[in-house]
């Protein structure tokens, strides 16, 4: 066997494909996001603006956040030292748990190093946990769902996106007695498109399922205190789990799970994924912990960022660019090909000094390529408008249609 021969033709595969990836070389700015500098392809560090971020709300640069994170370092130090069953608990955990199950109106939390962790560890460990578990699961859950459910070993039936006809359809022919599980996210993110979630509890009411939500896309951005979708249409109460990062709106790291206690104690004391995995460093823990109860109080961030999203949407939609209907903080601009989408990232980047990358498969599928825009608080119109211009420039450029 040749190995390096092997491994060679998988990464030429992707380029063959137009979908392999590179990370660009970058460091924001200070208290001045969405300013950045960007070391790639040129000598020294040139000023572009990011337009892809996860820190929807720049909560990352707020200053009470940084400023939590600095006293935590000099008063405990770095690391947490260990797993949380052994060395790696402090009372930051404890109290960002308090805080975050207070959030969903849950009775705990349970904090994990990222998103993908509290997905794939809670989703593969609870369906074990329910002997003859059958988990009914939304076509574009995301790849850490997937995981989850793929290693709980579990019965799994797939309902069509948002399809709620066709969840009941899946949930009618299940056995009665059957433990059912149904997970969905709140916010798709890679279409901006919401879940009826009202709905799907009505069916789980219905069927005696257990509900599993996704809020890694909501949390901060909807309801009064940012406790996402479930927050602001008033069904928090109706979930089983809610799960959620604070690696996107809070602007930290970190993944959780809120629910009820003995539901949070089980995944705490069977998950491999929690038990085994060093604890978030208290630094990390501290910033979030100051990032939720800002959060909390203040909506300016949430609205000032709503505000955005809906001039970057006007702006496109008047420059007839193809941009998928949204009607949350995503902008997703349709391109349809991974080769087209990578050669127009690049012109963004080298030429207009604009960050966004391409989004290809296997995050969304094939012929779907896309780039994704979340527009933060800090980004003006001014911005916008020299956005919209530069791509409208390179659409002529590379001889592709606008929209109608």
């Amino acid at each position: 066997m040749d190995y390096q021969r092997v491994f060679a033709q998988a990464i030429e595969r992707l380029h063959a494909e137009g979908r392999y990836r590179v990370f660009i070389d970058i460091l924001r700015n200070k208290g001045a996001f969405p300013n950045a500098r960007c070391f790639a392809g040129h000598n020294g560090p040139k000023p572009i603006t990011v337009w892809c971020s996860n820190d929807y709300l720049a909560m990352g640069q707020h200053p009470a956040v940084i400023a939590a994170m600095e006293e935590a370092l000099h008063d405990v130090g770095a690391g947490s030292g260990g797993t949380r069953n052994i060395g790696g608990n402090t009372h930051y955990h404890v109290e960002l748990e308090g805080e975050l199950a207070d959030l969903h109106g849950k009775e705990a939390a349970l904090l994990f190093t990222s998103g993908y962790v509290s997905n794939e560890a809670t989703l593969s460990t609870i369906a074990k946990i329910l002997p003859g578990c059958i988990i009914f699961s939304d076509a574009l859950n995301h790849a850490s769902m997937i995981a989850g459910i793929r290693n709980s070993g579990c019965e799994k039936h797939v309902f069509r996106h948002n399809d709620v006809a066709h969840l009941e359809e899946l949930l009618a022919a299940a056995p009665a007695d059957a433990p059912k599980l149904i997970a969905f996210e709140s916010v798709y993110s890679m279409d901006g498109d919401v879940a009826p979630i009202a709905e799907i509890c009505d069916l789980a009411d219905r069927y005696n399922a257990l509900t599993y939500l996704d809020e890694v896309h909501a949390v901060g951005m909807y309801g009064a205190r940012g406790g996402g979708i479930s927050e602001r249409d008033a069904v928090a109460h109706r979930l089983t789990i809610i799960e959620g990062t604070l690696g996107k709106a809070v602007g930290v790291m970190g993944g959780y799970i809120a629910a009820d206690r003995n539901i949070v104690d089980v995944i705490r004391s069977y998950a491999p994924g929690f038990i085994f995995t060093t604890s978030l460093s208290p630094v990390l823990v501290a910033g979030a912990l100051a990032s939720v109860k800002h959060l909390k109080a203040s909506s300016e961030e949430r609205e000032a960022q709503q505000a955005a999203a809906a001039k970057l949407k006007g702006i496109f939609a008047e420059a007839n660019l193809p941009t998928l209907p949204s009607t949350t903080h995503i902008v997703p601009l349709m391109i349809g090909d991974p080769v087209k989408a990578k050669r127009i990232s690049d012109i963004l980047l080298a030429e207009y000094g604009a960050y966004v990358q391409p989004i290809n498969f296997p995050t969304v599928p094939r012929g779907t390529e896309r780039l994704r825009f979340t527009p933060g608080p800090a980004h003006t119109e001014e911005m916008m408008r020299e956005l919209a211009d530069a791509l409208v420039e390179i659409w002529d450029r590379l001889e592709m249609r606008l929209a109608a």
